[in-house]
Protein backbone atom coordinates (compact mmCIF):
# COMPACT_ATOMS: atom_id res chain seq x y z
CA UNK A 1 0.00 0.00 0.00
CA UNK A 2 1.27 3.14 -1.05
CA UNK A 3 1.38 6.31 1.95
CA UNK A 4 1.57 9.18 0.04
CA UNK A 5 1.12 12.84 1.95
CA UNK A 6 0.32 15.13 -1.06
CA UNK A 7 -0.06 18.40 1.86
CA UNK A 8 -0.28 21.46 0.20
CA UNK A 9 3.64 22.50 -0.61
CA UNK A 10 2.61 26.43 1.23
CA UNK A 11 2.96 24.48 4.55
CA UNK A 12 6.64 23.76 3.76
CA UNK A 13 7.20 28.27 4.06
CA UNK A 14 5.14 27.99 7.23
CA UNK A 15 7.83 25.38 8.23
CA UNK A 16 10.57 27.95 7.36
CA UNK A 17 9.58 30.42 9.20
CA UNK A 18 8.88 28.42 12.12
CA UNK A 19 12.53 27.16 12.16
CA UNK A 20 13.91 30.95 11.93
CA UNK A 21 11.16 32.10 14.87
CA UNK A 22 13.02 28.70 17.23
CA UNK A 23 16.49 30.13 15.63
CA UNK A 24 16.19 33.66 16.51
CA UNK A 25 18.34 33.81 19.57
CA UNK A 26 21.41 32.33 17.70
CA UNK A 27 20.93 34.60 14.68
CA UNK A 28 21.14 37.67 16.69
CA UNK A 29 17.20 38.36 16.14
CA UNK A 30 16.55 40.15 19.53
CA UNK A 31 12.67 38.39 20.30
CA UNK A 32 10.61 36.78 18.32
CA UNK A 33 7.05 37.96 18.97
CA UNK A 34 5.67 37.65 15.44
CA UNK A 35 6.96 35.05 12.46
CA UNK A 36 6.99 38.40 10.55
CA UNK A 37 9.42 40.03 12.99
CA UNK A 38 11.85 36.82 12.46
CA UNK A 39 11.28 37.24 9.02
CA UNK A 40 12.28 40.65 8.66
CA UNK A 41 15.27 41.00 10.50
CA UNK A 42 16.83 37.28 9.23
CA UNK A 43 15.86 37.50 5.80
CA UNK A 44 15.95 41.57 5.77
CA UNK A 45 13.10 44.34 5.61
CA UNK A 46 10.26 43.78 3.43
CA UNK A 47 11.71 40.16 2.30
CA UNK A 48 8.58 37.62 1.28
CA UNK A 49 8.39 33.80 2.53
CA UNK A 50 10.62 31.49 0.64
CA UNK A 51 9.27 30.80 -3.06
CA UNK A 52 7.36 27.93 -2.88
CA UNK A 53 7.19 25.98 -6.65
CA UNK A 54 4.37 24.61 -8.17
CA UNK A 55 3.66 21.82 -9.88
CA UNK A 56 5.80 18.45 -9.49
CA UNK A 57 8.46 18.70 -7.26
CA UNK A 58 9.70 14.88 -6.62
CA UNK A 59 9.30 13.20 -3.53
CA UNK A 60 10.79 11.27 -0.75
CA UNK A 61 10.80 7.89 1.21
CA UNK A 62 11.73 7.61 4.71
CA UNK A 63 11.59 5.39 7.50
CA UNK A 64 10.51 8.00 9.39
CA UNK A 65 7.42 10.55 8.70
CA UNK A 66 9.35 13.60 9.87
CA UNK A 67 12.08 12.85 7.88
CA UNK A 68 10.45 12.16 4.46
CA UNK A 69 8.26 15.75 5.80
CA UNK A 70 12.12 17.69 6.16
CA UNK A 71 13.04 16.13 2.22
CA UNK A 72 9.58 17.25 0.93
CA UNK A 73 9.81 20.91 2.26
CA UNK A 74 13.56 21.45 0.75
CA UNK A 75 11.63 20.19 -2.66
CA UNK A 76 8.99 23.00 -2.38
CA UNK A 77 11.40 25.38 -2.10
CA UNK A 78 13.55 24.22 -4.46
CA UNK A 79 16.49 22.25 -3.54
CA UNK A 80 17.30 19.35 -5.24
CA UNK A 81 17.66 15.39 -3.88
CA UNK A 82 20.78 15.75 -2.73
CA UNK A 83 19.87 18.86 -0.35
CA UNK A 84 16.46 17.50 0.52
CA UNK A 85 18.48 14.13 1.50
CA UNK A 86 21.02 15.93 3.61
CA UNK A 87 18.31 17.85 5.45
CA UNK A 88 16.21 14.19 6.14
CA UNK A 89 19.07 12.39 7.08
CA UNK A 90 19.76 15.01 9.58
CA UNK A 91 16.08 15.06 10.79
CA UNK A 92 16.14 11.24 11.02
CA UNK A 93 19.38 11.63 13.46
CA UNK A 94 16.85 13.89 16.29
CA UNK A 95 13.69 11.13 15.32
CA UNK A 96 15.18 7.72 15.40
CA UNK A 97 18.83 8.19 17.16
CA UNK A 98 18.09 4.17 17.49
CA UNK A 99 19.53 3.34 13.62
CA UNK A 100 20.26 7.03 12.54
CA UNK A 101 22.32 9.49 15.39
CA UNK A 102 24.83 12.01 14.29
CA UNK A 103 26.64 8.53 15.66
CA UNK A 104 25.98 6.79 13.01
CA UNK A 105 27.56 5.04 9.59
CA UNK A 106 26.07 4.54 5.97
CA UNK A 107 26.38 4.74 2.58
CA UNK A 108 24.45 7.17 -0.59
CA UNK A 109 24.00 6.39 -3.89
CA UNK A 110 23.28 9.85 -5.92
CA UNK A 111 22.46 9.76 -9.99
CA UNK A 112 22.18 12.88 -11.93
CA UNK A 113 20.28 12.82 -15.26
CA UNK A 114 23.39 13.16 -17.97
CA UNK A 115 25.98 11.41 -15.43
CA UNK A 116 27.58 8.57 -16.96
CA UNK A 117 26.83 6.30 -13.49
CA UNK A 118 25.42 7.28 -9.94
CA UNK A 119 28.26 8.06 -7.54
CA UNK A 120 28.60 5.71 -4.33
CA UNK A 121 29.14 8.26 -1.39
CA UNK A 122 30.58 5.81 1.30
CA UNK A 123 31.16 6.73 5.54
CA UNK A 124 30.98 3.55 6.56
CA UNK A 125 31.96 2.24 10.19
CA UNK A 126 35.20 3.46 11.49
CA UNK A 127 36.44 1.93 14.59
CA UNK A 128 37.40 4.73 17.45
CA UNK A 129 39.81 4.72 20.33
CA UNK A 130 41.17 2.00 22.63
CA UNK A 131 39.76 1.03 25.75
CA UNK A 132 36.70 1.48 27.07
CA UNK A 133 33.83 -1.10 28.13
CA UNK A 134 31.57 -0.09 24.86
CA UNK A 135 33.69 1.13 22.05
CA UNK A 136 32.68 3.60 19.60
CA UNK A 137 32.70 3.95 16.17
CA UNK A 138 33.44 7.36 14.71
CA UNK A 139 30.49 9.42 14.42
CA UNK A 140 30.56 9.58 10.35
CA UNK A 141 26.84 10.87 9.59
CA UNK A 142 28.10 14.45 9.11
CA UNK A 143 31.13 14.23 7.22
CA UNK A 144 29.20 11.49 5.35
CA UNK A 145 26.21 13.68 4.13
CA UNK A 146 28.64 16.83 3.59
CA UNK A 147 30.51 15.11 1.13
CA UNK A 148 27.39 14.12 -0.38
CA UNK A 149 26.25 18.06 -0.50
CA UNK A 150 29.43 19.16 -1.58
CA UNK A 151 28.95 16.69 -4.85
CA UNK A 152 25.89 17.04 -5.89
CA UNK A 153 23.72 19.50 -3.71
CA UNK A 154 22.47 22.65 -4.29
CA UNK A 155 21.83 24.96 -1.11
CA UNK A 156 24.21 25.78 2.08
CA UNK A 157 24.69 22.73 3.50
CA UNK A 158 23.78 24.97 6.96
CA UNK A 159 20.87 25.75 6.09
CA UNK A 160 19.80 21.77 5.74
CA UNK A 161 20.80 21.06 9.33
CA UNK A 162 18.39 23.90 10.75
CA UNK A 163 15.08 21.93 10.72
CA UNK A 164 16.51 18.81 12.41
CA UNK A 165 18.30 21.67 15.10
CA UNK A 166 14.72 22.88 15.99
CA UNK A 167 13.68 19.67 16.13
CA UNK A 168 16.31 18.87 18.78
CA UNK A 169 15.65 22.15 20.82
CA UNK A 170 11.73 22.25 21.04
CA UNK A 171 11.08 18.70 20.44
CA UNK A 172 9.16 15.76 18.40
CA UNK A 173 6.67 13.31 19.47
CA UNK A 174 8.06 9.84 19.51
CA UNK A 175 7.44 7.83 16.10
CA UNK A 176 6.52 4.17 16.55
CA UNK A 177 9.39 2.90 14.98
CA UNK A 178 11.68 4.96 17.82
CA UNK A 179 9.35 3.33 20.25
CA UNK A 180 9.38 -0.12 19.38
CA UNK A 181 13.47 0.17 19.18
CA UNK A 182 13.16 1.70 22.67
CA UNK A 183 11.20 -1.76 23.90
CA UNK A 184 13.85 -4.31 22.76
CA UNK A 185 16.82 -2.42 24.38
CA UNK A 186 14.85 -0.30 27.21
CA UNK A 187 16.55 -2.24 30.04
CA UNK A 188 20.47 -2.00 29.02
CA UNK A 189 19.53 1.25 27.12
CA UNK A 190 18.42 3.15 30.29
CA UNK A 191 21.11 2.03 32.89
CA UNK A 192 23.14 5.06 31.07
CA UNK A 193 22.04 8.08 32.59
CA UNK A 194 22.22 9.89 29.67
CA UNK A 195 20.15 7.71 27.61
CA UNK A 196 17.55 7.38 30.08
CA UNK A 197 17.41 11.11 30.78
CA UNK A 198 16.30 11.27 26.85
CA UNK A 199 14.68 8.39 26.41
CA UNK A 200 12.43 8.11 29.99
CA UNK A 201 12.61 11.83 31.50
CA UNK A 202 10.23 10.82 33.45
CA UNK A 203 11.40 7.78 34.78
CA UNK A 204 9.34 5.30 32.27
CA UNK A 205 10.45 4.82 28.80
CA UNK A 206 8.87 7.42 26.23
CA UNK A 207 5.50 5.99 24.37
CA UNK A 208 4.24 6.95 20.77
CA UNK A 209 3.28 10.65 21.23
CA UNK A 210 5.21 11.41 23.99
CA UNK A 211 8.02 14.51 23.17
CA UNK A 212 11.28 13.60 22.67
CA UNK A 213 13.47 16.70 23.58
CA UNK A 214 17.52 16.18 22.66
CA UNK A 215 18.97 19.99 23.84
CA UNK A 216 22.31 19.17 23.88
CA UNK A 217 21.66 17.41 20.32
CA UNK A 218 20.12 20.19 19.21
CA UNK A 219 22.98 22.90 20.84
CA UNK A 220 25.62 20.44 19.22
CA UNK A 221 24.13 20.69 15.83
CA UNK A 222 23.76 24.21 15.95
CA UNK A 223 27.41 24.48 16.99
CA UNK A 224 27.69 22.91 13.70
CA UNK A 225 26.11 24.78 11.64
CA UNK A 226 27.33 27.77 12.81
CA UNK A 227 31.36 26.81 12.76
CA UNK A 228 31.08 24.26 10.03
CA UNK A 229 31.58 19.91 10.02
CA UNK A 230 35.35 20.67 9.95
CA UNK A 231 35.55 21.84 13.65
CA UNK A 232 33.88 18.38 14.81
CA UNK A 233 36.59 16.20 13.07
CA UNK A 234 39.59 18.90 14.06
CA UNK A 235 38.87 21.25 16.35
CA UNK A 236 36.65 22.64 19.52
CA UNK A 237 34.43 20.48 19.23
CA UNK A 238 36.27 17.39 18.35
CA UNK A 239 38.23 18.04 21.56
CA UNK A 240 34.98 18.00 23.33
CA UNK A 241 33.54 14.64 21.27
CA UNK A 242 36.62 13.25 22.46
CA UNK A 243 36.38 13.32 26.47
CA UNK A 244 32.43 12.98 25.91
CA UNK A 245 33.39 9.27 24.44
CA UNK A 246 36.01 8.25 27.09
CA UNK A 247 33.52 9.29 29.61
CA UNK A 248 30.75 7.08 28.07
CA UNK A 249 33.04 4.23 28.27
CA UNK A 250 33.71 4.79 24.08
CA UNK A 251 36.84 4.16 24.45
CA UNK A 252 40.34 6.77 23.92
CA UNK A 253 39.36 8.38 20.58
CA UNK A 254 42.19 10.42 19.02
CA UNK A 255 42.28 13.83 16.74
CA UNK A 256 44.44 11.72 14.73
CA UNK A 257 41.44 9.23 14.26
CA UNK A 258 39.36 11.86 14.26
CA UNK A 259 40.80 13.28 11.37
CA UNK A 260 41.50 10.41 9.01
CA UNK A 261 38.15 9.27 9.65
CA UNK A 262 37.02 9.94 5.92
CA UNK A 263 34.24 9.64 3.60
CA UNK A 264 35.06 8.67 0.30
CA UNK A 265 33.37 7.94 -3.26
CA UNK A 266 33.46 4.84 -4.95
CA UNK A 267 32.14 3.01 -8.20
CA UNK A 268 28.82 0.89 -7.77
CA UNK A 269 28.52 -2.17 -8.71
CA UNK A 270 26.53 -2.26 -11.80
CA UNK A 271 24.18 -4.65 -14.14
CA UNK A 272 22.57 -3.70 -17.24
CA UNK A 273 18.90 -5.09 -17.80
CA UNK A 274 17.69 -4.26 -21.53
CA UNK A 275 17.73 -0.59 -21.75
CA UNK A 276 18.47 0.06 -18.10
CA UNK A 277 21.93 0.25 -15.93
CA UNK A 278 21.29 -0.70 -12.37
CA UNK A 279 24.03 0.24 -9.87
CA UNK A 280 24.46 -0.88 -6.52
CA UNK A 281 26.28 0.51 -3.71
CA UNK A 282 29.55 -1.17 -2.92
CA UNK A 283 30.06 -3.45 0.11
CA UNK A 284 29.05 -6.67 1.22
CA UNK A 285 25.12 -5.62 1.26
CA UNK A 286 25.23 -4.34 -2.56
CA UNK A 287 26.69 -7.79 -3.76
CA UNK A 288 24.43 -9.61 -2.30
CA UNK A 289 21.72 -7.39 -3.35
CA UNK A 290 22.98 -7.52 -6.91
CA UNK A 291 23.57 -11.69 -7.06
CA UNK A 292 19.89 -11.68 -5.75
CA UNK A 293 18.73 -9.23 -8.36
CA UNK A 294 20.64 -11.07 -10.93
CA UNK A 295 19.50 -14.57 -10.09
CA UNK A 296 15.75 -13.88 -9.48
CA UNK A 297 16.24 -15.11 -5.75
CA UNK A 298 14.41 -11.94 -4.27
CA UNK A 299 12.74 -14.54 -1.72
CA UNK A 300 16.38 -16.06 0.11
CA UNK A 301 17.17 -14.85 3.29
CA UNK A 302 20.68 -14.93 3.34
CA UNK A 303 22.17 -17.12 6.13
CA UNK A 304 24.19 -15.32 8.38
CA UNK A 305 25.05 -14.43 11.71
CA UNK A 306 22.38 -11.84 13.44
CA UNK A 307 23.59 -8.31 11.84
CA UNK A 308 23.03 -4.78 12.74
CA UNK A 309 20.07 -2.89 12.00
CA UNK A 310 19.69 -0.38 9.73
CA UNK A 311 17.10 2.67 8.46
CA UNK A 312 16.89 4.28 4.84
CA UNK A 313 15.64 6.87 3.03
CA UNK A 314 15.43 8.05 -0.76
CA UNK A 315 14.99 11.25 -3.04
CA UNK A 316 13.76 12.08 -6.58
CA UNK A 317 13.51 15.56 -7.31
CA UNK A 318 11.57 17.22 -10.95
CA UNK A 319 14.89 17.31 -12.79
CA UNK A 320 15.06 13.69 -12.14
CA UNK A 321 18.08 13.54 -9.77
CA UNK A 322 17.88 10.79 -7.46
CA UNK A 323 19.15 9.70 -4.07
CA UNK A 324 19.03 6.47 -2.05
CA UNK A 325 20.73 6.20 1.48
CA UNK A 326 21.19 3.69 3.87
CA UNK A 327 22.44 4.15 7.63
CA UNK A 328 23.28 1.92 10.56
CA UNK A 329 24.52 2.28 14.41
CA UNK A 330 26.44 -1.15 13.51
CA UNK A 331 23.67 -2.12 16.92
CA UNK A 332 20.42 -1.19 17.47
CA UNK A 333 21.24 2.11 19.59
CA UNK A 334 24.57 1.41 19.28
CA UNK A 335 26.97 1.08 21.94
CA UNK A 336 23.33 2.16 24.13
CA UNK A 337 24.84 5.31 25.54
CA UNK A 338 25.00 8.55 25.49
CA UNK A 339 28.11 10.85 25.01
CA UNK A 340 27.82 13.27 27.92
CA UNK A 341 27.04 17.11 26.95
CA UNK A 342 26.69 16.45 23.06
CA UNK A 343 23.05 14.01 22.99
CA UNK A 344 24.89 12.04 20.48
CA UNK A 345 23.93 8.22 21.05
CA UNK A 346 27.63 6.38 19.95
CA UNK A 347 27.79 4.12 17.22
CA UNK A 348 29.43 0.74 18.22
CA UNK A 349 32.68 0.37 16.90
CA UNK A 350 32.89 -2.56 13.95
CA UNK A 351 35.55 -4.16 15.72
CA UNK A 352 33.45 -5.81 17.97
CA UNK A 353 30.05 -5.77 15.97
CA UNK A 354 29.61 -7.32 12.52
CA UNK A 355 29.05 -4.69 9.88
CA UNK A 356 25.78 -3.97 8.31
CA UNK A 357 24.03 -4.76 4.96
CA UNK A 358 23.78 -1.80 3.54
CA UNK A 359 21.43 -1.67 0.36
CA UNK A 360 20.39 0.88 -1.92
CA UNK A 361 20.10 0.84 -5.55
CA UNK A 362 19.63 2.61 -8.50
CA UNK A 363 18.46 2.37 -12.30
CA UNK A 364 18.71 4.61 -15.19
CA UNK A 365 18.56 4.21 -19.09
CA UNK A 366 22.10 5.44 -20.12
CA UNK A 367 20.74 5.90 -23.82
CA UNK A 368 17.99 8.38 -22.61
CA UNK A 369 20.26 9.63 -19.81
CA UNK A 370 17.53 9.24 -17.43
CA UNK A 371 16.42 8.06 -14.06
CA UNK A 372 13.97 5.06 -13.53
CA UNK A 373 14.03 3.96 -10.06
CA UNK A 374 15.70 4.16 -6.64
CA UNK A 375 15.41 1.31 -4.00
CA UNK A 376 16.55 0.84 -0.68
CA UNK A 377 16.57 -2.22 1.75
CA UNK A 378 16.56 -2.75 5.42
CA UNK A 379 16.04 -5.44 7.98
CA UNK A 380 19.21 -6.98 9.01
CA UNK A 381 20.07 -10.24 6.79
CA UNK A 382 16.95 -9.41 4.79
CA UNK A 383 18.48 -6.07 3.75
CA UNK A 384 19.84 -7.33 0.14
CA UNK A 385 16.99 -8.96 -0.66
CA UNK A 386 14.76 -6.28 0.00
CA UNK A 387 16.59 -3.60 -1.95
CA UNK A 388 16.79 -6.15 -4.63
CA UNK A 389 12.97 -7.52 -4.93
CA UNK A 390 12.24 -3.50 -4.74
CA UNK A 391 14.37 -2.51 -7.77
CA UNK A 392 13.11 -5.51 -9.77
CA UNK A 393 9.62 -4.66 -9.22
CA UNK A 394 10.05 -0.85 -10.03
CA UNK A 395 11.17 -2.16 -13.43
CA UNK A 396 8.64 -4.45 -13.97
CA UNK A 397 5.94 -1.92 -13.45
CA UNK A 398 4.95 -2.97 -9.80
CA UNK A 399 4.98 -0.85 -6.77
CA UNK A 400 4.48 -3.56 -4.50
CA UNK A 401 7.22 -5.75 -4.28
CA UNK A 402 7.51 -9.34 -2.12
CA UNK A 403 9.88 -9.11 0.55
CA UNK A 404 9.84 -12.22 3.05
CA UNK A 405 10.56 -10.62 6.55
CA UNK A 406 12.18 -9.08 8.18
CA UNK A 407 12.88 -7.16 5.57
CA UNK A 408 11.67 -3.37 4.32
CA UNK A 409 12.04 -1.68 1.25
CA UNK A 410 11.47 2.07 0.58
CA UNK A 411 10.79 2.48 -3.86
CA UNK A 412 10.88 5.81 -6.04
CA UNK A 413 10.14 4.72 -9.97
CA UNK A 414 9.08 6.51 -13.07
CA UNK A 415 8.11 4.06 -15.93
CA UNK A 416 8.00 6.84 -18.53
CA UNK A 417 11.55 7.83 -16.83
CA UNK A 418 12.20 11.38 -15.65
CA UNK A 419 13.29 13.71 -16.91
CA UNK A 420 9.93 12.68 -19.21
CA UNK A 421 6.54 12.27 -17.62
CA UNK A 422 6.50 12.97 -14.03
CA UNK A 423 2.69 11.62 -13.85
CA UNK A 424 4.40 7.96 -14.33
CA UNK A 425 6.09 8.55 -11.18
CA UNK A 426 5.28 6.99 -7.81
CA UNK A 427 6.82 7.01 -4.63
CA UNK A 428 5.99 3.27 -1.97
CA UNK A 429 6.89 2.64 1.64
CA UNK A 430 6.84 -0.98 3.00
CA UNK A 431 3.30 -0.98 4.56
CA UNK A 432 4.86 -3.22 7.65
CA UNK A 433 6.73 -0.16 8.59
CA UNK A 434 6.09 3.11 9.59
CA UNK A 435 7.65 5.04 7.21
CA UNK A 436 5.91 7.82 4.94
CA UNK A 437 5.73 8.32 1.58
CA UNK A 438 5.38 12.01 -0.02
CA UNK A 439 5.16 13.45 -3.11
CA UNK A 440 3.20 16.36 -5.05
CA UNK A 441 0.90 16.32 -7.90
Amino acid sequence: MVRQDKTQTGNAARHRLQILCLLAPALGVAGCSTVSSVKSAVLGGGSTTPKVISGFIGGAVADDPRAALAARDVLATGGNAADAAVAASFMLSVTLPSRASLGASGACLAYKPGNASPDAIMFTATPGGSGGDRPAAVPMLARGLFLLNSRYGSRDFASLIAPAEAAAREGVPATGALVRDLDDVAAPLLADPGAAAIFAPNGTPLAVGDTLIQSDLGGLLGQIRQFGVGNFYDGPLATNLMAAVQNAGGGALSIETMRAALPSTAAPITLQQGDNSIAFVPGEGGLAASQAFTSGATNAILSTPALPASTSLLVVDSKGEAVGCSFSMNNLFGTGRVAPGTGIVLGSSPARKPSPLLSVAIAWSPRLQAFRAVATGTGQEAAPIAAAAAISAALAGSTSPSVPEPGRFNLAACDQYLPGDNKSCHFTTDHRGAGLATASD
